[in-house]
């Protein structure tokens, strides 16, 4: 393949994911005005934030597999129609019921596009110097797309209603389709065996019963159904792995997390987004309704987290070469909970331009991260079994997305309500709405008044104490880098040497 055509097939793959970490964010922006609309429950914001995570998160796996098996490419498109159709049912949704289901329906979608394009990355760029600046691009690509939908979300609603941040999917998704035909190679797996299904099952039934059970936990209505969704959880991950272990052709070979490169690198994949996700699904509410902000003016403002992130491929290089890679990791997730430290001090402050540049060192720290956990990840495999390793960390990715979401999200929430005292005089029914959330609060409490100020101050104040959380948890991840994750540095050349997770090349 030359060169000129593997980079080419990278900007069609760069695309698509570019799409699906945007629209994992776009819509944060727009729950001031769906919630105007739709009116939803906070529970019911909460599900349509992560519901398209957690659709990411639990059929993952099974599709990593899958592709591995019917061909990258083809799986890639397949998902790519899909999730042109799925955006325009979210985009033209009546209720919240319906927005929810949409949301599910993209996550399915995206889970055929994601390990496909990771995977077809692996396959592609054979010379291990080009795939980690492939890696580099896309995971830059993925890490400046979580900052960059709030910009794309604020620039449409400035001037259509809140559906917009969802059409504007299609587009992309036709020109991925009309460019990925020609440009894109097929590869799977040439021995791929038969496909699993109970394995499949296996999987969803760990992953999707554990989000629901934190869900309810931090809900506060944790009872007979949250028990019973947690038993099944854990008995689908001990009958999942055994099931692994005991396979001739496993989903995931399960052997691969005894290497602390690798399962470091996961571990960090994880704990890392799981953070970042959790602050960032409010943060853009903060704006709007605690600083006033348009919705284009929101999204702009967290452009400096999108710049930071991408110029991590400029960064990444000079660290391995001086840091080595656990290390390199290790400091980049420090720079990351400093800014989230920094925007926990500063989010009541007058001056907003100081939360706005506390949020550069959050941008870069996840960026560089990210990029190299990846690369570990994915050069651990041989190239027919690239697809699965992609599933692994999106995998990762994704659940620290839907937990970030539900866990922080509803921390947000229990600090927010306990910390209300609205003054006397409020209408039971106004109470009532402005108690649920800060946006409820605002269809229903007039500007300048002391209870919408009650109601802004307790958001601040839970925005601040969730974040001073996050970062405390980013600095877990670190810990893990610096204690898990080998230190082995490039060649000076920049050649990068072989980690301890052996690339296996076929």
């Amino acid at each position: 393949m030359s060169p000129a055509r593997r980079w080419g097939a990278l900007a069609v793959l760069v695309g698509a994911v570019l799409l699906l970490a945007i629209d994992g964010t776009v819509l944060y922006l727009a729950v001031p005005s769906l919630t105007a609309e739709l009116s939803p429950s906070a529970t019911q914001v909460l599900w349509i934030g992560d519901i398209y995570s957690l659709a990411l998160a639990g059929l993952l796996v099974t599709m990593g597999n899958l592709a591995d098996r019917i061909g990258r490419k083809k799986l890639l498109l397949i998902g790519a129609s899909a999730f042109g159709i799925a955006s325009a049912i979210a985009a033209f949704a009546p209720t919240p019921e319906v927005l929810i289901a949409a949301r599910l329906l993209l996550g399915v979608a995206g889970a055929t596009i994601m390990p496909s394009t990771l995977s077809l990355i692996r396959n592609i760029f054979t010379d291990q110097v080009e795939r980690t600046r492939a890696i580099a691009i896309w995971s830059s690509a993925s890490a400046s797309g979580i900052a960059l939908g709030p910009l794309v979300g604020g620039a449409l609603l400035e001037q259509f209603w809140w559906g917009s941040v969802f059409l504007i999917n299609i587009p992309v998704m036709i020109m991925v389709l009309a460019v990925g035909i020609w440009i894109l190679p097929e590869s799977r797996n040439p021995n791929p065996g038969t496909f699993d299904l109970l394995s499949s099952a296996l999987s969803m039934l760990a992953i999707v019963p554990f989000v629901y059970t934190i869900k309810q936990i931090t809900g506060g209505t944790f009872g007979v159904s949250g028990m019973v969704a947690i038993v099944t959880s854990m008995l689908g991950g001990v009958l999942f792995v055994r099931r692994q272990r005991r396979s001739a052709q496993p989903m995931i070979d399960v052997d691969l997390f005894r290497n602390p490169a690798f399962s470091g690198a996961v571990s960090v994949n994880f704990i890392s987004v799981f953070a970042l996700s959790g602050v960032l699904f409010f943060f853009s509410q903060y704006l709007q309704l605690a600083r006033g902000l348009t919705p284009l003016q929101a999204g702009l403002a967290q452009l400096p987290a999108a710049a930071a992130a991408m110029s991590a491929v400029a960064a990444v290089g000079f660290l391995l070469t001086r840091l080595g890679r656990g290390r390199a990791i290790g400091v980049a997730l420090l720079t990351a909970a400093a800014g989230l430290g920094l925007i926990a001090v500063l989010e009541s402050s007058e001056n907003l331009l100081w939360v706005l540049l506390a949020i550069v060192p959050l941008g870069l720290g996840i960026g560089i991260a990210e990029t190299l956990s990846v690369d570990a990840v994915v050069s651990a495999v041989k190239p027919a079994k690239a697809g699965a390793a992609a599933s692994i960390s999106e995998t990762a990715y994704e659940l620290g997305v839907a937990l970030g979401i539900a866990i922080l999200g509803s921390l947000i929430t229990v600090f927010y309500r306990g910390g209300l005292d609205l003054p006397d005089g409020v209408a039971p029914e106004a109470a009532t709405h402005a108690e649920d959330s800060l946006a409820s609060a605002a269809t229903v409490l007039d500007a300048g008044t002391a209870a919408w100020e009650a109601a802004q101050h307790s958001f601040v104040s839970a925005m601040q104490s969730t974040t001073l959380i996050a970062g405390g948890v980013m600095v877990l991840a670190a810990v893990a880098a610096f204690n898990l994750i080998p230190n082995i540095k490039d060649r000076p050349t920049g050649r990068p040497l072989n980690s301890p997770i052996t690339t296996e090349e076929t």
